[in-house]
């Protein structure tokens, strides 16, 4: 799908990926970018740079999210790629509290289903529209030091697959973005536990930006800015058990870092 004269929506639109998805799509030429986020203030400010519409959405009440997409439809009466774009981090295993892993949860996979949820009826009637979700690497391998962050990024995943297979013939394109480290907020507070030895591989939010629209272009279901996560997604496939033994080790050599001298 090429971008231009498109009406795209992008939730989490405000920071990190989400700016720069937005940044990037005005600069393509889209004919709207709704940059939704629950951060009103900040949606504004990147909407105001890039001539876009700014909407106040919290992904995890599914009102605000039916609200936005019947906003956008009601305003330029299609919606033909929607960006479900906003996430979460939290630190700890299954010890992790129950707010972390209910927010995990609703943030990092509810709010996918809102989205779908909202926005499909519309699409399948035209009979076209594109998903994009912006999942994780972990969704394909995993998190250390996070399981609310892990399990959330697998279910992701396992939604937007479904979404493509049950919608696909119907003129529904998904795509699932997978970085690894990226220079953003999350990354630097490592809030989801494990991820510092990510910096030295991350990418700036604008190279994802760059890739997204490559893999829209495509219309690739997986969209992969570090590439190597296909080769390591193709030896968890391939060996699991020796790809487990491997997880292990790395995840002792980052402990082993973080150990006090």
């Amino acid at each position: 799908m090429q971008l231009r004269d498109k009406v795209i929506v992008v939730t989490g639109g405000a920071n990190g990926i989400g700016r720069a998805l937005c940044r990037r799509f005005a600069g393509q030429g889209a004919k709207a970018v709704i940059v939704a986020d629950i951060q009103a203030a900040a949606a504004s400010q990147v909407a105001s740079e890039i001539g876009g519409v700014a909407i106040q959405a919290d992904v995890t009440r599914e009102p605000d999210v039916i609200r936005l997409v019947e906003k956008t439809l009601h305003d330029f009466g299609a919606i033909d790629l929607f960006c479900s774009n906003a996430g979460v981090g939290a630190q700890g295993g299954v010890e992790a509290s129950d707010q972390d892993w209910s927010k995990s949860w609703n943030v990092n996979v509810m709010a996918h289903v809102y989205a779908a949820r909202a926005v499909l009826p519309a699409m399948l009637a035209r009979g076209e529209g594109y998903l994009l979700q912006t999942i994780s690497a972990a969704g394909l391998l995993t998190q250390l030091g996070s399981a609310p962050y892990a399990v959330t990024k697998h279910a992701a995943l396992g939604l937007a697959e479904w979404i493509a297979i049950t919608h696909g013939d119907q003129g529904i394109k998904v795509s699932a973005l997978c970085p690894q480290g990226v220079r953003t907020d999350m990354l630097r507070r490592a809030e989801f536990g494990g991820g510092a030895f990510l910096l030295d591989t991350a990418l700036e939010p604008e190279q994802v930006a760059d890739e997204v629209v490559k893999g829209i272009a495509d219309e690739r279901f997986l969209i992969l800015p570090h590439p190597e996560v296909a080769e390591y997604f193709r030896r968890k496939a391939t060996d699991y058990d020796r790809w487990l033994r491997g997880m292990r080790k790395l995840q002792a050599s980052t402990q082993m870092l973080k150990a006090p001298a």
